[in-house]
């Protein structure tokens, strides 16, 4: 099954064109992102995969903004433990989601995973990549599902 999502960010200003493709094994994302933050203009494509049980093994993510130039390769065994471009990265250990602040999309990782019951919540540990800080760091998160629609983020 593939679905393509288009929506337009509010606070980082954008439009973003998502495109998930599932299947039995797992589930690949492919999107780009184009957004003007503090009066210049990014761009943003990103790629995951993700394991059958919405696990992320990969994403590969490249960037541009005040014209610096970003792309990074995460290649994890979707049990916490990361490489980065290609070197064993042990300050993600842990870290099942990835979580990119430019698209919502990445929060449906964990929801996907974790297939919380209402008023069930659950932390979580991911990779936290801001490309417009031009930070990478492992934080923790609080999903709580409210109903069997919404969740709350913290």
């Amino acid at each position: 099954m593939q679905i393509n999502v288009l929506w337009t960010g509010r606070e980082y200003y954008s439009l973003e064109n998502c495109l998930v493709t599932m299947t039995n094994s797992g589930s690949e994302i492919d999107s780009w992102i184009i957004g003007q933050y503090e009066g210049k203009v990014y761009r943003l494509e990103y790629h995951i995969k993700t394991n059958a049980k919405w696990e992320t093994v990969f994403l590969e993510l490249r960037g541009r903004h005040s014209n610096l130039q970003q792309h990074f390769i995460f290649e994890g065994d979707g049990k916490g433990h990361w490489s980065l471009n290609g070197r064993q990265a042990v300050e993600f250990n842990g870290c099942i989601d990835v979580d990119i602040p430019l698209t919502p999309f990445t929060n449906t990782l964990p929801i996907n995973r974790l297939r919380l019951s209402p008023n069930e919540e659950s932390q979580v540990k991911v990779i936290y990549v801001d490309v417009l800080a031009m930070k990478i760091t492992p934080v923790t998160q609080k999903y709580i599902r409210l109903t069997n629609t919404k969740f709350h983020y913290e």
